[in-house]
């Protein structure tokens, strides 16, 4: 009977050391690679550089559209900043179909939002107008509402607010929620009232977004993939050329994605807007950003004035005689003592 034996030899373990070197290894051949990659970017003649709009971001891969209107699969040097959809940029052609961002132009407006670290995160860039949706169902958040209104005040784009599945409701039901939410129509804010079953307010919707660059905000289930499809009947076609030009495949349907509009607009459509809250800004920022409370408070008795207990608040009195809705004054508390929590944990 033959016996078999198996020699085992011990694992050698590393020292703390060792393992650091062959990080410091590793390291270093990524630093390499990396700069060896922007050799070759750098290589590339730039006086065949032109302007495109950055129309699908997922991940690494930009989605560029050049002038005439054809779609280019990218990537972004190094350094250059975080491209987002909406994003007016410099690229230059690598090969057919692909390409190199070498730069940012400025914006006129960012959206963002901030990350686990508390750092502003870009979502989209160079919008025009922001548009909020709601519906009966799931109730209704004014305080989000609210949170967009202000982000739209400080990044200085238009806001509208689009009340969607009035199906839902009846006579009285109907008059009570356009009676809830009428405050915003008095201070500035046009309201759509819809029904995507019936028709009901999308061409009111469709002139309101001709020629603006928008991005559709709102909670989970308020009809916005529906409003999306009604908006864009085209969407599969343009999914489609996307795909086709990026090679992204089904991942098309779920980045940041710059649509065009058949009115002559454009609609942004992002995954990174279902969940919101404002970031970094400071209570004279908050303030600014609710629009019927800016310039009120130099009529307040304190310069300090948190429009809350103090004697000689002139928000207070424009509270009391209908001019500041309460639950908006309530929000903005709410909003401010977030604002002061967050610069206590920073």
């Amino acid at each position: 009977m033959r016996a078999f034996f198996r020699l085992t030899v011990p694992r050698r373990r590393l020292s703390e050391r060792q393992i650091e070197r062959i990080r410091t290894i590793q390291e270093r051949r990524r630093q390499r690679l990396g700069q060896r990659a922007e050799r070759v970017l750098a290589e590339i003649d730039e006086v065949h550089a032109e302007e495109g709009l950055v129309v699908v971001r997922h991940g690494a891969n930009l989605a560029v559209e050049d002038a005439a209107g054809r779609v280019h699969h990218c990537l972004a040097r190094q350094n250059i900043g975080d491209p987002v959809c909406g994003d007016r940029v410099v690229w230059q052609e690598a090969a057919p179909g692909q390409g190199v961002v070498t730069a940012l132009l400025p914006r006129h407006s960012v959206l963002s939002r901030p990350d686990y670290g508390g750092q502003d995160k870009p979502l989209a860039a160079n919008l025009t107008r922001l548009m909020v949706l709601l519906a009966p169902r799931p109730e209704p958040s004014e305080y989000l509402l609210d949170q967009y209104l202000v982000a739209a005040e400080l990044m200085g784009v238009e806001a509208l607010v689009a009340f969607n599945k009035l199906d839902l409701l009846d006579g009285d039901g109907l008059a009570a929620f356009r009676g809830r939410f009428a405050h915003y129509a008095a201070i500035g804010y046009p309201g759509v009232w819809l029904s995507l079953k019936s028709g009901r307010g999308l061409a009111e919707l469709t002139a309101l977004l001709e020629g603006e660059t928008s991005i559709l905000v709102g909670q989970s289930g308020v009809g916005k993939s529906s409003l999306v499809k009604a908006l864009l009947p085209d969407r599969d076609v343009q999914i489609g050329r996307l795909s086709r030009a990026t090679g992204l495949g089904r991942h098309t349907t779920s980045a940041t994605t710059c649509y065009r509009l058949p009115c002559g607009g454009r609609l942004i459509d992002s995954p990174g807007v279902r969940s919101f809250r404002l970031g970094a800004i400071g209570l004279a920022e908050l303030e600014r950003g609710f629009r019927e409370l800016a310039g009120l408070s130099a009529g307040c008795q304190f310069a300090d004035c948190r429009h809350d207990q103090e004697p000689g608040c002139a928000i207070k009195r424009a509270v009391e005689d209908g001019r500041v809705h309460p639950q908006r004054l309530a929000n903005f508390h709410h909003l401010a003592a977030q604002i002061e929590n967050t610069a206590a944990r920073y």
